[in-house]
This record gives structure tokens, C-alpha cells and sequence, in this order.
């Protein structure tokens, strides 16, 4: 008792006759702090969640036009689209900051209390305000710059991932994901939109692979961190379901979604057409390996076909964006 006692007069003395220096240490404090909180909203956001939509966004607009869009349609359009993904992000981290606490792979994100704190480096009311400012500023500019349909469409996703997904969905049923995951489909018709005022039906075909490429993307990860998610009680398939039945819907999934990449050959071209059903091919291949693997009872790698669903949408778009620019895209 008697060292600590010492300790905290010598800490007590030591403030009192270096005032100046207490004073600049604290302004140090407030300049890091102020940055953290920063580097805090910035990461609620998820950038490379952000960067994945932008990757669907542009081909699409592309495509819309048969060409290279105007740059301002295009910046304002991605400018936009950023906005509305980082208020759908921040909001979802918002409302799942209880659960996000629970499992590891989100126990750092900047809402969770770090040891020895009570709260996180980002407040909540502070993460709902940064959420709202960004759904209002995407709202506008898209509406303003671009077209009312753009902004009504970026709005939709917004409304869809944070009570559809993540309110009504996410912590009730296995089938959060393939519902939910229909808020990620929303930026090509947003790039559509942008372009043509209108959204066509090959549009509405980018749509729907997005919409059948989330589930296999998403369970793959899901059955990696199935521990987290049942941790947290968020009832993921993995969670709920046999790995067989998991890899039989992955597998199930991935089939549907190659099929609606070759459909779009028909308004795309052959081109097009060879390096769908290329790319399709290839991830036909994973998921019935993964599938092998479970059935087989051995050492199974899901985030392999994670992260190759990933590499795989990126070059299908690409796909998308680069044979529109073909003078012989269509039959």
C-alpha cells in the first residue's frame, strides 16, 4: 500500500509542476482521438464491401450505354452509389453492434467496446448520424445530378438491407441471406438507371446474378465462422443445417446463377457469351469440389470458393463491360 500510495504522489506532484506539459499531452490525446473517430466512420462503412458494388455498378452502366459513359454521369453515379452503401454499412453495424461484440471476426469493428473501455472508438449515436448525413447526401446528389430514379433505387437498397436484411431477416431465419442479400443487387440498376432513366430487362438479369451468386459467396464464409454466427445466435444455414445440405444449396445456387449469365449472351454477344460460360465453368468446379469435400468427410476449405467467388464476379463484370464495348457485341 505504501509504494502505491508513493506512486500516485509522485504522479500527483509530477502533474502539478509540469502543467504545460500535462496540457500539450492532453491536446496530443484530442488530435489522435478525433483521428481514430474518423478512421472509425470511415470503417463502418466496409470500403471493400463499397468497392465489390462499384464493381457491379459500372459494366452495367457500360452496358446501358453501348459505350463509355460521360465522366461527370459516371463519377456522380459511383459518388452516389458510395454514399448509399456507406449508410446501409453503418447503419447494419449500428444495429448489429450487440452481436458484432460476440463473434471474433467482428469483435474489432469500431462500434465494439475495446478491453478496458465501455465503448467503442465510434459512439452509436455518432455511427447514426455519420449514417444519415451519408443516406441524405446520396439521396441528393444522386437526385439532383443524375435522375430521380437513380436516387429512388439507391434509397431502396438502403431500406432493404437495414430492415429487411438486418432487422426482419438476419437473426430469425436461414433465409436471411437469400432475401436479404437482393440489397446488394440494387447498384446495377442504380448504373442502369443512371444511363437510360429506365430499368431494362438486361438489367433486371445482372440483377438476378448478383442475387444468386450472394448466397453461395456468403455461405461459404458463413460456414468458416459458423461458431461465431451460433455464438451470436444469428441463425445462418451453416448454423441450422447440415454441411451436405449447405454444399448441396452452394452447388444448387451456383447452377442457377451460370444460367442467368448465359442469358444475358442473348443482348450481350458471343463474346460474351464464351467467357460466361468460361468463368461459370470455373466456378461450377469449386463448388462441387467444396460439395466433394463434405461428402467425402475430409479437410474442407470453404473460403477457397469465397474468395474465388469474389475474383469470379469481378471478371464476369468485367466481362460485361468490356464486350460492350465490342462493335460486334450482339448476334
Amino acid at each position: 500500500m505504501t509504494q502505491v500510495s508513493d506512486v500516485g504522489s509522485l504522479a500527483a506532484r509530477t502533474a502539478v509542476s509540469d502543467p504545460a506539459g500535462d496540457a500539450a499531452g492532453q491536446q496530443v490525446s484530442d488530435r489522435r482521438s478525433v483521428r481514430l473517430v474518423a478512421r472509425g466512420l470511415v470503417a463502418l462503412t466496409k470500403p471493400r464491401i463499397v468497392e465489390l458494388l462499384l464493381v457491379t455498378t459500372v459494366p452495367a452502366m457500360v452496358l446501358a450505354e453501348r459505350g463509355v459513359p460521360g465522366i461527370r454521369v459516371l463519377l456522380v453515379t459511383l459518388a452516389g452509389g458510395s454514399l448509399a452503401a456507406g449508410c446501409a454499412n453503418t447503419l447494419n453495424c449500428f444495429l448489429d453492434r450487440d452481436i458484432d461484440a460476440v463473434m471474433a471476426r467482428t469483435s474489432r469493428r469500431p462500434l465494439v467496446a475495446r478491453s478496458g473501455s465501455a465503448a467503442g472508438i465510434v459512439r452509436p449515436g455518432e455511427a447514426l448520424a455519420f449514417g444519415a448525413v451519408l443516406g441524405v447526401a446520396a439521396t441528393l446528389l444522386l437526385g439532383l445530378l443524375v435522375n430521380w430514379l437513380a436516387a429512388v433505387l439507391a434509397d431502396s437498397a438502403i431500406v432493404f438491407y437495414v430492415l429487411v436484411y438486418t432487422i426482419a431477416l438476419k437473426r430469425r431465419t436461414a433465409s436471411n441471406i437469400v432475401i436479404g442479400g437482393a440489397a446488394g443487387c440494387f447498384p446495377v440498376l442504380v448504373g442502369w438507371a443512371a444511363i437510360r432513366g429506365t430499368v431494362g430487362w438486361p438489367a433486371l438479369v445482372l440483377f438476378a446474378v448478383v442475387f444468386l451468386w450472394t448466397p453461395p459467396h456468403f455461405w461459404a464464409l458463413a460456414m468458416k465462422f459458423k461458431d461465431d454466427y451460433a455464438a451470436a445466435g444469428v441463425p445462418m444455414l451453416p448454423v441450422v443445417a447440415p454441411p451436405a445440405v449447405v454444399a448441396r444449396k452452394i452447388v444448387v445456387y451456383s447452377w442457377l446463377m451460370v444460367a442467368s449469365t448465359l442469358a444475358l449472351a442473348v443482348y450481350s454477344g458471343p463474346v460474351y457469351g464464351c467467357c460466361a460460360a468460361a468463368l461459370g465453368g470455373w466456378f461450377l468446379v469449386e463448388a462441387h469440389r467444396l460439395r466433394a469435400g463434405v461428402a467425402a468427410g475430409g479437410q474442407v476449405a470453404p473460403m477457397r470458393l469465397f474468395h474465388l467467388s469474389i475474383a469470379y464476379l469481378t471478371l464476369l463484370f468485367a466481362a460485361v463491360a468490356v464486350t460492350a464495348l465490342l462493335p460486334w457485341h450482339a448476334w
